[in-house]
């Protein structure tokens, strides 16, 4: 068990400090961050915190997991490593873009 937590639900108003101290009830916190749009700045809902102990993590899930924080239900766990992103979206490539060579029904198509 990691000693990083995945908070989830938080309300859009909650502040890194607010997220910090809330854990603090259960252990040392090594950090807290909140996850901010990066267009806009306002937050995306969710963050993370760091607790400088497994055992103090795992408390501090227990306890908070389903709790509420301003109006808004907790959810709280282990947090699981980032997955790779692939290069995906954009572009209109490869088969499938609708054009008539691709049967994306183009004036060739309607005999």
């Amino acid at each position: 068990m990691g000693s990083k937590i995945y908070v989830g639900g938080l309300p859009y108003s909650a502040t890194e400090q607010q997220l910090s101290d809330l854990f603090a009830a259960h252990g040392a916190v090594a950090s807290a961050r909140i996850i901010t749009d990066k267009f806009t700045g306002q937050s995306r809902g969710f963050g993370f915190v760091e607790m400088s102990s497994d055992s103090e993590a795992q408390a501090a899930i227990t306890a908070l997991n389903g709790s509420e924080m301003g109006g808004r239900t907790l959810t709280v766990n282990e947090a699981r490593p980032q997955e790779p992103r692939t290069g995906g979206g954009g572009g209109r490539g490869g088969f499938g873009g609708g054009g008539a060579r691709s049967g994306g029904g183009g004036k060739r198509d309607r005999w």
